[in-house]
């Protein structure tokens, strides 16, 4: 059975993972899986990604693996890269990724949903960093989360390994939005909708300023978001 499965509804490509019966771990595999899933959605014409899990859990994180590699460098390919991949493929698509977040989202799993653009989540989500149980630095995560979470927020989900719900997810920026777990379809739905009547020039150029823009000088900052817009509004004939 496929893990991960992309399918259209319109503009919207909808990335799923199922896995429900694990909570949604995921292997080095299933990671590499992911990847190649979200750079092949990110490659159509649709205007918005939407990932989503099945089950009651978003993602309980990476499932334990086999042996480790018997090197850092292995360990770094087999292990940290598929991580780091996923993260990566999210950021490097052109059109903006909402995830569906429901239940847990620990470790990887807070990770990915902290690393889309736009994150729902139910009022029944919960979100950890657990790796330091386990003697683990959560570097990975960390790089997908801090620049959206205040470092010292970040830092101390890291050290006290506490878990919160969607609410403190919402004010610390791992979330964009919560609601009701019997209204997360119907308002996942309504800001679809309201995205994909936008064109997709406009999405794309929204996504790219905000990836690019708070690496940039004031100067150099100010004069990218005028390009653009400008390159935005030439094309709709504005």
């Amino acid at each position: 059975m496929t893990t991960i499965t992309s399918s259209r509804d319109g503009a919207v490509a909808i990335l799923t993972i199922d896995k429900a019966a694990q909570g949604n771990l995921l292997t080095v595999e299933d990671l590499r899986e992911l990847a190649a899933v979200i750079r092949a959605a990110g490659a159509t014409d649709a205007k918005v990604i939407v990932l989503r899990t099945m089950g009651a859990d978003f993602c309980r994180g990476r499932a334990p693996g086999a042996t480790p590699p018997p090197t850092a460098m292995k360990m770094r390919a087999d292990v940290c890269e598929p991580i780091l991949d996923v993260y990566d493929a999210l950021a490097g698509i052109r059109q903006p990724v909402v995830a569906r977040v429901q239940g847990a989202a620990l470790g990887f799993g807070a990770a990915m949903a902290g690393a889309c653009d736009l994150t729902i989540a139910a009022d029944n989500a919960r979100f950890q960093l657990p790796e330091m149980q386990r003697d683990l630095p959560p570097t990975l995560a960390i790089s997908a989360l801090m620049a959206r979470v205040p470092r010292k927020a970040l830092t101390h989900l890291v050290y006290s390994m506490e878990e919160i719900d969607a609410a403190t997810a919402l004010q610390l920026g791992i979330v964009s939005q919560v609601v009701p777990l019997a209204d997360l379809d119907a308002a996942l739905a309504k800001l679809l909708a309201t995205m994909t009547a936008r064109s997709p020039e406009a999405l794309i150029a929204v996504k790219d300023f905000f990836r690019a823009a708070p690496y940039m000088d004031p100067r150099g900052c100010a004069d990218y978001a005028g390009n653009l817009l400008a390159a935005v509004l030439s094309s709709a004939g504005k």
